[in-house]
Order: C-alpha cells, then structure tokens, then sequence
C-alpha cells in the first residue's frame, strides 16, 4: 500500500520539542513536505490557505485543543475529508470513543515510534473513504 510522501503534512503541537519529534519521524518514513503549526487556531488558518493531506494533531494545546481543531475540521466542508490523527499522551477510553465520534482518523498514544506513526499512517490510507475528495 502507497502513501503519497509528496503530500504536505501538517503537524500541530503547542510543545516545541513534540513537534520536532515528529517532524524528524515523518523525514524517517521519507515524507518532505512538513509543515507545523503551535496550536489549533494557527492550524485551521493553515489549512484554510493550503489542502494538506494528512493533519497530525496534539490533543492537549491552549487555547483550542486537537479535539476542537478535528470538530473544525469535520464541520467545515472544504476541509472535512483531511486525514487527521490525534496524538495524545492520554490513553483515557472516553477520550478515544470521544475523538471517534468527532470524525477521527486515527489515534497514537505518546510516546512513539516511526514504527508505530508509519502503522498508523498506513491505515488511515488504506481505508479509501478519507482519499475521496
């Protein structure tokens, strides 16, 4: 199964550090085009300037949350379809079951990875509902 590693990627975190971590495991995977942004509100003007192919999001970030970011996202139209995984360092069952009823793509656990980020990656495009559009 082949995920585009040209398609921009944009990764959201308000720590630094996260960001850079993840940044370097998607440049492990051979994906080149990373964008990031510091929190929720950063990233939806992003994505509303440019189509991403795949958002990877923290949960916790101030002032709007990764959960709030995925309503954002799943309710407006032009970006409803973006791939998007939820990071978090929480593995609280109403959280997951929360995130999978406001749209979620699929959801990683910190720590992490390339591994487990490429496995994750890799079922959300291998499900073809979400690369319609």
């Amino acid at each position: 199964m082949a995920v585009d590693l040209s398609m921009p990627v944009l990764v959201v975190d308000d720590y630094n550090t996260m960001v850079r971590i993840i940044r370097n495991l998607l440049k492990q995977l051979g994906f080149v085009d990373i964008d990031d942004a510091c929190d929720g509100n950063t990233a939806l003007a992003k994505m509303r300037d440019r189509r991403y192919g795949l958002v990877i999001s923290d949960w916790n970030m101030a002032p709007m949350t990764g959960y709030d970011l995925l309503k954002q996202v799943r309710a407006d139209p032009d970006l409803s379809r973006t791939p998007f995984i939820m990071v978090t360092a929480e593995s609280k069952t109403e959280n997951v079951i929360a995130a999978k009823k406001a749209g979620v793509s699929n959801y990683i656990v910190k720590p992490f990875n390339a591994h487990t980020l490429k496995a994750k990656i890799e079922s959300v495009f291998s499900d073809e509902k979400v690369l319609a559009g």
